[in-house]
């Protein structure tokens, strides 16, 4: 065999064992969960209650609800693919001192949450959640926030039901569009089994839905973000320039946007 015909050979086997690793291993690519022990106890700097809720397979998902005796409103907050609830909690405590109470979960096998995981799984969990949030405030008291991996859960509760609006913070158009620019060689919507197709899940959306983006994020491109901004009639996108994907809270523009957001009625 010629020195050509044995390159080619071993590019058509690395493609083909590279298209396996993605296909097999995509869990643990999207998903980064830390788990914590079930006797761990949580510290925040604001008051709180510990829940656990069970879900239709018997899984328990784990959540954080931030109470405040005369909230604004309620966020449902959905978060990103990293960490659990005892980083998480920290995040979503400038949102308690704006005066809303915030209601936060972990996902599958994030924290003390069990069970497996799915695309279609992870959905009807994120509707649970929902359903909670609505035996604690009226629906046009809560306000959907996603932040990255979080923001298709937030996208597809959001196209299901009325809240009184939606926020995503570093959103992806579709998992697959994101993907695609990681590894643009393969037939990544073959290969996936988790779509996540915010866009798709926001049509059916009535609720104002705003979108925050940096301009260098290097998770979740902005041009991904603009996408789903530009499917939807009367979303607004507010640009944090310079902004990469997890500091967005880091410059004050952003709080001056999330400020007129929570302040629109």
């Amino acid at each position: 065999m010629s020195g050509l015909k044995m390159l080619l050979l071993v590019l058509v086997v690395l493609y083909f064992v590279g298209g396996l690793v993605l296909f097999f291993l995509q869990d643990r690519l999207i998903f980064l969960p830390e788990e914590l022990d079930p006797d761990y106890s949580y510290a925040f700097d604001a008051d709180f209650e510990e829940l656990n809720l069970t879900m239709q397979d018997g899984s328990v998902i784990n959540a954080i609800h931030f109470q405040l005796e005369s909230p604004k409103g309620l966020i449902v907050y959905f978060h990103g693919n990293a960490g659990n609830l005892a980083r998480w909690g920290h995040i979503v405590l400038p949102y308690v001192k704006r005066g809303y109470e915030v209601l936060i979960p972990d996902y599958r096998g994030y924290g003390k949450s069990t069970g497996k995981r799915s695309d279609r799984v992870l959905l009807k969990d994120a509707e649970k959640v929902y359903d909670y949030a609505k035996t604690i405030r009226e629906e046009d008291e809560i306000t959907l926030f996603g932040r990255s991996l979080g923001s298709t859960f937030a996208s597809y509760v959001g196209g299901n039901n009325q809240p009184k609006r939606i926020i995503l913070e570093t959103p992806f158009h579709s998992l697959r569009n994101v993907a695609k620019r990681v590894v643009p060689i393969y037939p990544i919507g073959q290969l996936l089994s988790y779509q996540f197709r915010s866009f798709e899940y926001l049509q059916g959306a009535t609720a104002p839905v705003y979108i925050f983006h940096g301009t260098d994020d290097e998770v979740v491109p902005y041009q991904s973000g603009l996408r789903l901004y530009d499917s939807l009639e009367g979303s607004k996108m507010f640009t944090i320039e310079g902004g990469h994907h997890n500091d967005l809270a880091n410059f004050d523009s952003y709080w001056v946007y999330m400020d007129e957001v929570l302040a629109d009625e």
